[in-house]
């Protein structure tokens, strides 16, 4: 959330970056909703004074002997005009937190400005696409051809957008997980988290879920939402609270399922694991002071790439544009695989840095060593990685002729010593 002094101070600077984003200006209309508030609210405090100087003149005049029924009607007439005041501030203030919760974060000056994806910038390729003697496939056609990635079977349970595996290839998928976690508590000293699946309305609303992206998320019957990423109870540890500035930065990981819609994404992957209802990740997320968080967010990449690197995958990684870039970010690098069965890379990771967006909505804060009150603390999430998207590199990248897979180094000691995946 943005902060709205800030707003009411720069309208031009608010809506030129959102003009970057692609959006309409809206300094303007919050600027209104945020004068009338305040008239209401003003209104209200001068009707309760008038209110309390009458009241004392109904003493004095009661005092004398004399007649305060004038007095008391006016009172009393008072009473509801200030009621009604108070409910007309109260919905003005609802209708402007909701115009500023809409907002989204403003761009980085170094985020390249564009429309969509195509204005992204490379900044660098790491390793070499794999070459075949062999018509290389899919992940599709190599799980299916092992007989342990049942699409089938899924959509009988489920419907689209759900897998089956089975075999070494789910315990594959538990392997990649469990290495990235090792990886990232071992080396990278992020704190391992089990979080809740389900979270409270608030919850989502902190990291910028709701209320935009609600059509994206699961909801349960009981007004729970199923989390779309861990990133949402992990960074919201921290809600309400007002941290030591010795406590920072905090490193948290989770393997975690991660459910959505994907309302907004009709049409798009429908063929195998690349985007489902439901799959599993790990995520990074970052605590971080505000004046280091910029170092943080390269930390973070470099913790993601260095699973790519240990797999032997190749990848490259590219700063998205002002109309690429999520609801919260304020920069983010998107790490993409390279995927043999495309002939393309493909995001296996997004890694953003917040700033103080999602602090504001959660109210999570830092107390300085030196100086008095509180700041906003910094916040940063990514995946380390997407484990789907990690089992189809491993399968399109490591495919041999036969249809059979090389298991990479790395991750042998995960499989019982398992160096090829065979029908």
């Amino acid at each position: 959330m943005l902060d709205l002094k800030w707003i009411r101070d720069n309208p031009d600077a608010l809506d030129r970056a959102l003009a970057k984003r692609g959006q309409p200006p809206r300094a303007a209309e919050v600027a209104r909703l945020a004068s009338a508030w305040r008239a209401a609210e003003t209104a209200a405090q001068e009707i309760q004074a008038r209110r309390n100087r009458l009241s004392k003149e109904i003493g004095a005049v009661k005092a004398k002997g004399g007649d305060a029924s004038a007095i008391l009607a006016q009172v009393a007439a008072d009473k509801d005009l200030q009621a009604e005041k108070e409910q007309e501030a109260a919905r003005l203030r609802a209708e402007l937190d909701a115009a500023v919760a809409a907002l989204p974060n403003l761009p980085a000056e170094d985020v390249p400005e564009g429309a969509d994806e195509t204005a992204n910038r490379e900044l660098r390729r790491v390793g070499t696409p794999p070459r075949f003697a062999f018509a290389p496939k899919d992940h599709v056609a190599l799980g299916e051809g092992l007989g342990m990635m049942d699409f089938g079977r899924a959509g009988k349970l489920s419907g689209a957008r759900f897998v089956v595996l089975s075999g070494a290839l789910a315990r594959l998928e538990r392997a990649l997980a469990q290495f990235m976690l090792d990886l990232h508590t071992r080396e990278f000293g992020y704190v391992e988290v089990s979080p809740p699946l389900l979270v409270r309305d608030e919850t989502a609303f902190g990291t910028g879920q709701l209320p935009k992206f609600g059509d994206d998320l699961f909801r349960t019957t009981t007004g729970l939402w199923l989390i779309p990423t861990a990133e949402v109870p992990l960074t919201n540890l921290v809600a309400d609270e007002i941290l030591e500035e010795d406590s920072l930065p905090r490193r948290l990981t989770a393997w975690t399922p991660c459910f959505r819609s994907e309302a907004g994404a009709a049409g798009k992957d429908t063929r195998g694991m690349i985007r489902q209802h439901q799959f599993t990740k790990v995520e990074l997320v970052s605590i971080a002071h505000p004046d280091r968080s910029e170092e943080e967010h390269e930390r973070m990449t470099a913790c993601a790439e260095e699973v790519l690197k240990r797999l032997g995958l190749a990848y490259r990684t590219m700063l998205l544009s002002t109309g690429d870039m999520g609801f919260s970010a304020r920069k983010t690098y998107d790490i993409e695989v390279w995927l043999p069965g495309q002939n393309a890379y493909r995001e296996i990771s997004s890694c953003s840095n917040c700033g103080d967006f999602q602090a504001r909505r959660m109210k999570a804060r830092f107390r300085p060593k030196e100086g008095k009150g509180t700041r906003f603390v910094h916040t940063l999430n990514g995946s380390g990685l997407a484990v789907g998207r990690t089992l189809i590199a491993v399968l399109e990248n490591y495919q041999r002729e036969d249809g059979s897979i090389t298991v990479p180094e790395a991750l042998r000691p995960y499989m019982g010593g398992l160096e090829v995946i065979a029908r």
